[in-house]
């Protein structure tokens, strides 16, 4: 590796490590990780580890590596979201090293920062390090059992087969059993490849197979204490549930055919992730599906690959979550890493002025579009103070000329100025935007008001079971009572209610008597609407929110 490259990316590195952690503590914004958060915060002040709750009432959706790391972080640093955030954070720099190992060995250091600087700086990875929920531990887990398989395939070593099998487990234990379609289709892919597919069927890989199982035994323990051992619980509204039989089959293929306990309302689109990535893979899409066309018509044209492990793992996985009836922009996170690795060793490469140019325009597109598109929406946000967004223009201003100075290639210098402009997005996003729609989350600021000493005495409830940030930063346990049964709930003693406007307002039209103790303004909505970016227009897709009582 040359030096000044080296250096370059040491530094790119350094400052994408900064923005993926510089949100680690503003607030949340969306449902999930105030839901992911509550669950393992009641872990942590029940003191239970094997089963999970929200509301008080038993949950059946995830398995429990995720809570199992959040609920570890809060006994060990106290409840905050930066305390929920940290472990995510530490997984997705685990993803990193990975990614870095993987493709060291396959195509060598130079190949491998360009693969790290990839994933660090694509736009869903860094959305998903502030906006936490399960696809960084995912993503570290399945390129971390993907880079042991290939490892023990090649040299069948006991700490690799350890490794394999527990971070296989891991995925399990995370997503549940499709992941083995990345990790185990990798290695399938690469069998084939070597026609040794047979071998798949020996002792060696058998003890691996059996190992994944014996690791995989908490999940199944926990969902048994919980749910198999009291089929009088009420789960989905019906009784006899088997959280084994679930977690095997209801929570997968369930999902994929969407028809099972839990469902999209939207039924799958194939051609749904191809457009997705689009822009969860910005900056880098244009040249991902580049580097699948030139990988593919290497296979066509019997060209051997460096390894099959990248493309037979992400593109098989991609092909599932495509023919899938249940689908969210996210899950696409899990296989950033494999793409990164596949298109590492077309970034800089030398290719035809034809495919060089067009390698040009894929980059520099995003790198000229996306501070513009930043600057744009900083002056129609017209947040209280502009000292984050001077500072990163200024910081990042600074990097884009340096690296102009660099004496290195005209596609070193691309590809590291489309690092710079995404990371100068994001460094935006995780310090000016997303805290300032943090901001209009009311139920943090309704949570922080039912905290105030005067409320010590009354139980704390919510009207909807999606109001998990509220649950998440308010001191007590937090009850559910759903709309319907408002009006003849009869607390012992003082209690309070939080409700969003349109709970008030069917409360009020069912003629149920409350009385408001205070008020929030509220941004009822996940996705960013362009009317609240505008200052002018954000009124209007405002609403309001109430803690109430009887």
């Amino acid at each position: 590796m040359s030096k000044q490259p080296k250096s370059l990316y040491f530094v790119l590195l350094i400052l994408a490590l900064v923005v993926n952690f510089a949100g680690i503590n503003a607030g949340f914004f969306t449902d999930d990780p105030g839901l992911y958060a509550s669950i393992a915060k009641n872990m942590v002040q029940k003191n239970d580890w094997l089963q999970l709750f929200t509301y008080n009432t038993d949950w059946l959706d995830k398995p429990h590596f995720p809570f199992w790391m959040a609920a570890m972080s809060f006994k060990i640093f106290g409840i905050s979201a930066w305390a929920y955030r940290l472990p995510a954070l530490i997984f997705f720099c685990l993803g990193l090293l990975y990614t870095w190992l993987f493709a060291k060995r396959f195509y060598g250091k130079d190949a491998a920062l360009i693969a790290v600087l990839i994933l660090a700086t694509a736009e869903h990875i860094l959305i998903s390090n502030i906006d936490t929920r399960a696809e960084p531990y995912l993503m570290a887990l399945v390129i971390g059992s993907i880079y042991h398989v290939s490892r023990y395939n090649q040299k069948g070593t006991v700490k690799h087969f350890l490794l394999a099998a527990l971070l296989t487990a891991c995925a399990i234990m995370t997503k549940g059993l499709f992941v083995i379609v990345a990790i185990y289709g990798a290695l399938l892919g690469q069998m084939i490849a070597q026609k040794q597919f047979l071998k798949l069927f020996s002792g060696k890989w058998l003890l691996l197979y059996l190992a994944t199982i014996i690791f995989t035994l908490p999940e199944f323990y926990a969902l048994y204490v919980q749910f198999d051992m009291h089929p009088e619980k009420l789960v989905f509204d019906r009784h006899n549930v088997s959280g084994i039989k679930w977690f095997l089959w209801d929570s997968q293929f369930g999902r994929f055919a969407n028809n099972g306990p839990i469902q999209q309302k939207k039924s799958g689109d194939p051609f749904f992730f191809i457009h997705t990535m689009l822009w969860t893979f910005l900056p880098w899409c244009l040249m991902f599906y580049f580097a699948v066309y030139k990988s593919i018509r290497k296979v066509f044209q019997k060209i051997s690959l460096s390894e099959y492990y990248t493309i037979s793992g992400g593109l098989l996985l991609l092909l599932l979550f495509s023919l899938s009836r249940f689908q969210l922009p996210f899950y696409t996170n899990i296989l950033f890493p494999l793409f990164a690795i596949m298109m590492a060793p077309y970034v800089t490469s030398v290719l035809s002025k034809g495919q060089e140019n067009l390698r040009k325009v894929f980059l520099l597109l995003f790198a000229i579009i996306l501070p513009v598109v930043i600057i744009a929406v900083h002056i129609m946000l017209k947040p209280e103070n502009s000292v984050m967004f001077i500072t990163g223009i200024i910081l990042f201003g600074l990097v884009a000329a340096w690296i102009v100075r660099q004496q290195v290639s005209s596609a070193v210098k691309i590809f590291a100025l489309t690092c710079c402009a995404s990371l100068f997005g994001n460094f935006y996003m995780n310090t000016v935007f997303f805290p300032k729609m943090a901001s209009y989350n009311s139920q943090v600021k309704a949570a922080k008001y039912a905290n105030q000493p005067q409320f010590a005495g009354s139980g704390v409830y919510s009207l909807r079971q999606s109001n998990n940030s509220f649950q998440f930063y308010c001191n007590k346990p937090v009850g559910f009572v759903a709309l319907n049964e408002f009006k003849n709930f009869d607390p012992q003693g003082p209690v309070i209610f939080f409700a969003s406007q349109a709970s008030v307002d069917q409360l009020s039209a069912e003629g149920s008597k409350f009385k408001i103790i205070a008020s929030f303004v509220d941004y009822p909505q996940e996705n960013i609407l362009p009317q609240f970016i505008n200052a002018k227009t954000r009124y209007k897709v405002l609403s309001k929110a109430y803690l109430i009582s009887k």
